[in-house]
Order: C-alpha cells, then sequence, then structure tokens
C-alpha cells in the first residue's frame, strides 16, 4: 500500500512517523505509563505534521473569526502561520500537500494521540483522499477564553492514518454471553484470578525491580500460561517515513520531541530567547567535555586502558574510582569455585529445572524494550538453548531478570568469592548480578547511571568502551541508550549517524577471571565472544548513589 503526498513548487510540510514516546510519559514514575502497550502504538499510530513556525494565540470567546489573536514567532513567513478563518474559537492550519490514498481508502485526520495541549483540543475530520484533488486544513478549537496556548516551532499539529472506507459499515457488532465462548472465559477466568493474587503479593511484598511491579500477559501477546494467541501480535510499530528522493529539496522532519509536557505538568513555554540560551548551554557544554576529553588523551598513561594485578583498594579509589578511570583488574576471582567448575553442564545440573525468566532480543532496540521480550524456561532448558551450535542474540538472561532469578540461581552464588578491597556486602545484591548467555550474545550501547565492574567468569567478552565525553557523538535521544544499538553493525550507515566520525573508542577483550571497570557515564556495548557467564557489581564502597539525582529522560 502506498500513500503519496503530492507537493506543489513552495510546499515543504514536516512529516514523519510518529513516536512512540511522549514527554509526561517520561515523567511517570520509572516511566511505568510505558507498560501500557495501547498508548505505545496509539502514539505511534500514524505520522505526524510539524507545525512551521511557533506562535501565542488567545480566544476572547466570541463566535467571530476576529475572536482569535494569533501573534507568529519573529521572522515567520506570512505564508507559513496559521490563521483564524472558520470562527467559533478555531485556530486553522493549512497542511502543504495532497495526500492520494489508494482507491477505497480515506484518511483520519486528527491531532497526535495522547498529547493533550492546555485551553485547546484538535478538532478530528476523516477526508476521502483517494479522489480528492483538495488540500485540507487542520484545526484546532480553544476549550476555553481568555487563556493563551503557545504551540513551538516542530511541535505535532497534526496526525493521519489510513483507514479503509466501507469497512465500517460491514461490521456486524453483537452481544453474547461468555460462555458462549468456554476456551475465552477459562482464559478470563485464569487471568482474573492471577489478576487478583498479583495485587495481593504487591500489597504484601512489594518487588524492587520496577519490572516485576506489573503483569505484562498483554505487552507480550500471552495468556496467563504464557501461551501466544495470535501470531502478528505487536509490541512496537515501525513506520516509514515519507521518500524525499522525488523532492530533494525538502527537509525532513526532526524525530525528537518538542512539545512540552501536559497541561499538569506544564511549565512556561520558553520564549525564543530562552530556547536559543538553552541551545548555546548545550554546546558549551559539550565543547567543554570535548575540551577536556581531548586534554586527557595528551597522555598515553592517563589515556590508556591499563590491566592490573594486586591493585590495593586505596589505589584504586585514587587512581581510577575518583578519577572516572576504567581499568581492567586480573586475578581478583583466583581461587573462586566457579572459575574452575562452572561448565555448561555443571550449571544445568546445579539449578536444574528451576523456573528462570530470560530475554528475547529480537528487535535491533532491544535494551529500550526488553519488558516485551521477557520470557520463562526451566533453567537446563534454557542452558541447552544457549549452548546450541546456531545459539544467537535472540536469548539472554540478563541483570533486568535478576529478582525474578534470585531464588532459583541461589546454588550458584556458593561457588563466588567476594571483592571484599572494593564492595561492601551491604547492599540488596552483594554477590552481583548474573548474566549468562551464547555466543553472540549483545548487549547494546548504553551509559550507565553508576559505577560498574563487569566481572567475567565463563568465556570471553568484547566490549567497545567510550568515554563519557563522547554522548555528543552517539544519538542518545532516549534515556541512557544510543540510536545505534551496535557499533560494530557491518551494515551501520556511517551516512545516518555521521557524528560517529572521529568517536574515541577503546576495543577490549575480557577475558575468564578479568574484571572491567567502567565508571559511570562512560559508553559501553558487549558482545559474547562465546557461551559466557557475567556478573555485574554496583555496590562499592564508595559513594554510588549518582542515580537518584538523575534529571530523567
Amino acid at each position: 500500500m502506498e500513500i503519496v503526498c503530492y507537493l506543489q513548487p513552495g510546499w515543504a510540510p514536516l512529516i514523519r512517523p510518529a513516536p512512540a514516546t511522549r514527554p509526561w510519559m517520561d515523567a511517570t514514575p520509572e516511566a511505568f505509563a510505558y507498560r501500557c502497550l495501547p498508548l505505545n502504538i496509539a502514539n505511534a499510530h500514524g505520522w505526524e505534521v510539524l507545525s512551521p513556525c511557533g506562535f501565542e494565540a488567545i480566544w476572547d470567546g466570541r463566535t467571530g473569526a476576529d475572536a482569535v489573536t494569533i501573534l507568529p514567532d519573529e521572522g515567520t513567513p506570512a505564508d507559513r502561520a496559521p490563521v483564524s478563518l472558520f470562527g467559533q474559537g478555531t485556530v486553522t492550519f493549512h497542511i502543504e500537500g495532497i495526500f492520494r490514498t489508494p482507491p477505497g481508502w480515506n484518511l483520519w485526520v486528527s491531532g497526535s494521540p495522547n498529547r493533550a495541549k492546555d485551553g485547546i483540543a484538535p478538532l478530528t475530520g476523516v477526508v476521502e483522499t483517494d479522489w480528492s484533488p483538495f488540500t485540507f486544513t487542520m484545526n484546532w478549537r480553544f476549550t476555553r477564553p481568555h487563556h493563551g496556548v503557545r504551540f513551538e516551532a516542530m511541535e505535532p499539529i497534526c496526525f493521519v492514518f489510513p483507514v479503509e472506507r466501507a469497512r465500517l459499515e460491514s461490521v456486524r457488532p453483537r452481544l453474547a454471553p461468555i460462555a458462549a465462548d468456554p476456551a475465552l472465559a477459562e482464559r478470563y477466568t485464569a487471568w482474573s484470578q492471577a489478576r487478583d493474587g498479583f495485587h495481593r503479593q504487591m500489597a504484601k511484598a512489594p518487588p524492587k525491580t520496577p519490572s516485576d511491579r506489573w503483569q505484562k500477559h498483554y505487552y507480550r501477546g500471552v495468556d496467563v500460561e504464557g501461551k501466544a494467541l495470535v501470531d502478528d501480535h505487536m509490541a512496537k510499530l515501525r513506520l516509514q517515513p515519507f521518500d524525499r528522493a522525488a523532492v530533494p529539496g525538502v527537509p525532513e522532519a526532526p524525530a525528537g520531541e518538542v512539545a512540552g509536557a501536559p497541561p499538569e505538568q506544564m511549565e512556561p513555554s520558553p520564549s525564543p530567547a530562552e530556547s536559543g540560551m538553552a541551545a548555546r548551554q548545550l554546546r558549551k557544554r559539550e565543547w567543554l567535555l570535548e575540551t577536556l576529553e581531548r586534554q586527557r588523551q595528551l597522555s598515553p598513561a592517563a589515556s590508556t586502558i591499563e590491566r592490573r594485578t594486586d591493585l590495593s583498594r586505596n589505589e584504586f579509589l585514587d587512581r581510577y574510582y575518583a578519577p572516572a578511570r576504567p581499568v581492567i583488574l586480573v586475578g581478583e576471582m583466583k581461587g573462586w569455585p566457579a572459575s574452575s567448575r562452572w561448565t555448561s553442564s555443571y550449571l544445568a545440573k546445579k539449578v536444574g529445572a528451576e523456573i528462570i525468566e530470560y530475554d528475547r532480543a529480537t528487535d535491533a532496540r532491544f535494551g529500550i524494550n526488553k519488558d516485551a521480550q521477557r520470557r520463562e524456561a526451566p533453567f537446563n532448558a534454557f542452558i541447552d538453548l544457549v549452548t546450541r551450535p546456531d545459539a544467537s542474540n535472540d536469548i539472554y538472561l540478563a541483570a533486568d531478570n535478576s529478582e525474578r532469578n534470585e531464588a532459583a540461581l541461589a546454588p550458584l552464588r556458593r561457588d563466588l568469592g567476594f571483592l571484599n578491597k572494593f564492595l561492601s556486602r551491604n547492599a540488596s545484591h552483594p554477590d552481583g548480578v548474573m548474566w549468562i548467555g551464547p555466543a553472540g550474545a549483545l548487549t547494546a550501547l548504553h551509559h550507565d547511571l553508576a559505577n560498574s565492574l563487569i566481572a567475567q567468569l565463563v568465556g570471553r567478552k568484547h566490549v567497545k568502551l567510550l568515554p563519557a565525553s563522547e554522548v555528543g557523538r552517539l544519538y542518545n535521544h532516549t534515556h541512557v541508550f544510543s540510536d545505534v544499538p551496535d557499533l560494530g553493525a557491518p551494515d551501520l550507515d556511517t551516512g545516518r549517524f555521521p557524528k560517529l566520525n572521529g568517536m574515541r573508542l577503546y576495543d577490549i577483550v575480557l577475558e575468564p577471571g578479568e574484571i572491567l571497570f567502567v565508571p559511570l557515564g562512560w559508553w559501553h556495548q558487549v558482545r559474547a565472544l562465546e557461551f559466557g557467564v557475567t556478573l555485574t557489581y554496583t555496590n562499592f564502597l564508595w559513594d554510588n548513589a549518582a542515580a537518584a539525582a538523575y534529571p530523567g529522560s
């Protein structure tokens, strides 16, 4: 199916696939709003048209077209600004483009879902775009008079998606007792009982890990027994952008968010001067990080990642932890029973058929979409999966599964020593968090909100490590993740990510028995070169609580 937007000379609509993110959802505690998959899908269920200019508007309460005052930002061309055209307290945007859909298909035209704006609301229309040779307008109506609103340049003003014209009238809706579908009734009863039990458990002993504080059956597209009921369940939409090959002069709409928070959390919109100041401050901070990193590179001793044996507690603190400098610790796990015992067969026998949770990394952004990837299996069956010759990056027991797996993996903890020189036992996971996966398993490019140790017990891992100063080059648009999940991908498009050119990158192969200290903010991706077991620790003897003051996404 194809949608075409025909352009007259001079037309330059800013159209993009709608993002699933919303600023107000980012701001919810632990970003819990994203647990609602229907919200995520609705957010991304079409294409957004962005405002070409910033402006302020106010309605005095009368019905005439002169009742709305619109004040575009200085320098806005008259033909790019919205107008008061129809009266009734509306603001009108002329959408530059004649959309054409296949025969029998309309466009639903409205505002972006779940993107509320205080004092004004989008009006919704359905346009027959398979024949109409006309442009259409997008209209917003004030919800109360004498309340000024502001739209920023690049803020979404219109949202479209195709709907089949004749389909709706052919639908035959009816009511039926649930007993008419025994299988549905059985699954509903099981879900209801499981949900009631989950709520009782939450009230009695709330889990510490955010991912364990909600049930994920709908998100994963399964019933309470974990059975998939359809083959085409979707946890994310990936719409294609409008192809600009035939109109190379038309600019591409930015992919990031511009609009502010919802009304209940909205702060006064920044003026153009304030927006410019924020951009200058960001450029200054990136300049400072870049300059400091370039200065550090002047000294080979300061810019080399060393391998150290028998490092003392005080030297680790003074030379590496406090200055936020990576180091590889060698020999610190010597004598641990795990170092000699942990083969795949030993692990499977030691834990047996205890049920564990693991992640399936089936899309390029699995670090972000991990909650949709969770699965369960007996541990010995999991070990069989990850040691097969064809095992790959679609199965991994990772840190996000740790709370669920604590009891099941407890027998393995007896084979571990403890890094007394560096770590405190006064922590929720003093013995670290375990990662078990096959050759090829990838932890996508990201930075952590705490200092950490990556302790390699079984197998080798290839670590790509970048200084915190490289944040301006790494397309960090979502939380702690990069838009570039794999810097080693053979098809990495550096034309799409030009800032990667010139990045400072350390390549490290972490051998069994070695421990890598990764300072807070340092970017890293980790790929297993063979079946492996890794522990990560954050329970240092020294302050490591920076995450508590983290400002969010």
